[in-house]
């Protein structure tokens, strides 16, 4: 930099460089946070990803007693797409989404037009069972509903010889409207675990290849339950 010639010994000082914005800071810790899991799902073996998945749950494992669970639910879930890679790839993007977003609460609230007094208590990663087949997507359970959001826009068309039109798969059941949420298992592969929703319309909902099935089956029956107590 220019000095007069008296100061031409002295160091010019540094300015200071700009902070980079709040959401671009979450964007790079995601991408630092998926860059390694990526690298050994995309276009890799099957057990490869098993053994991914595997060294996930052991990093978990820090600070949870249950990595071996999560490790066997998470390949369980990718199994229950018809693609795992594309199940792994799918859930990766997820989850860099969810980080750059700012978190489940805001992408639920965005989702359903939660109002403020509404509040998000648990998030899962779980697949919805529809005639088309496994949806993946997100069961977010609040303190006035559980609901499910797809993790991408599903086409379909809105009226016959019209354009394909594209839009998220949601589904949601009031609490008070909601009367059980059933867990069950399949008895030819009891690895295939289920929950699923009845509501007082006697519609029911089947989800499955939850990522963390046991918290789910019991923050569903302790808010159905608490619910309905408080209504008695």
């Amino acid at each position: 930099c220019r000095r007069p010639p008296r100061e031409r010994g002295r160091r010019c000082p540094r300015r200071p460089t700009p902070m980079p914005c709040r959401r671009r800071r979450r964007r790079v810790r995601a991408r630092r946070a998926v860059a390694e899991l990526t690298d050994l799902i995309v276009n890799c073996t099957k057990e490869t990803v098993k053994n991914a998945l595997s060294l996930w749950g052991r990093k978990v494992g820090e600070a949870s007693r249950k990595a071996e669970d999560l490790s066997r639910n998470t390949w369980q879930h990718l199994r229950t797409a018809p693609s795992m890679t594309e199940a792994a790839v799918g859930r990766i993007a997820q989850g860099t989404k969810v980080l750059a977003e700012g978190g489940h609460d805001r992408i639920f609230r965005q989702a359903f037009s939660a109002p403020p007094d509404e509040q998000l208590r648990k998030s899962y990663a779980c697949y919805l069972s529809t005639s088309a087949g496994p949806v993946m997507g997100v069961m977010y359970l609040s303190t006035a509903r559980v609901a499910f959001c797809s993790d991408t826009p599903l086409s379909y068309e809105a009226h016959a010889g019209d354009n394909t039109e594209w839009s998220y798969y949601k589904v949601a059941i009031p609490l008070h409207r909601l009367r059980a949420a059933i867990p069950s298992a399949s008895k030819v592969k009891p690895a295939e675990k289920f929950i699923q929703l009845v509501s007082m319309e006697n519609h029911e909902f089947w989800l499955m290849g939850f990522v963390n099935y046991s918290s789910a089956v019991v923050h569903l029956q302790e808010a159905l339950s608490g619910f309905h107590n408080l209504q008695a």
